[in-house]
């Protein structure tokens, strides 16, 4: 069974919101104990809001998005949610057909983004798609996804 943060969350009875964010894709509130995603997203963007947000979670992290601590909560939260949600196993089947990021992103049912933080972990550099990664060094840091594209944390 693929890993679930959505079943999880709910086993550990932390209410999950929606509601029209204007500038980011989830936040956890642990004074509330709820996490807040944004209205509209697909099935794959939430899944991999809520792996992070599930993070925080386990962490009871308090003071993402403020000063280095939240720097690193926020990066902290987003390697083990690309651990948790990119298997090696799938990874590597994925890496045996798959031309592009994108498109083992969509078999995989991560964002490109979480899949970029997970081949950035195994110090792949993108590996086994070296264009790709190529594309996202000239653009910038792989952290931050495409262009326009609004952080998916808080």
């Amino acid at each position: 069974m693929p890993y679930s943060p959505a079943v999880l969350l709910d086993e550990m009875r932390i209410p999950v919101l929606r509601v029209w964010l204007r500038d980011t894709w989830g936040a956890w509130s642990p004074v509330h104990r709820k996490i807040v995603i944004a209205t509209g997203l697909s099935p794959v963007q939430e899944r991999c809001v809520l792996a992070h947000e599930l993070e925080h979670v386990l962490c009871d992290d308090a003071a993402c998005g403020f000063g280095v601590l939240g720097v690193h909560q926020e990066r902290r939260a987003d390697l083990e949610a690309a651990r948790k949600l990119v298997a090696l196993s799938d990874l590597a089947a994925a890496a045996g057909w798959a031309p592009d990021v994108r498109a083992a992103a969509a078999a995989l049912g991560v964002t490109e983004r979480v899949l970029r933080i997970r081949l950035h972990d195994l110090r792949g550099e993108g590996w086994p798609w070296p264009a790709a990664s190529e594309r996202a060094r000239r653009r910038g840091s792989p952290r931050h996804g495409r262009r326009g594209d609004p952080p998916l944390i808080s």
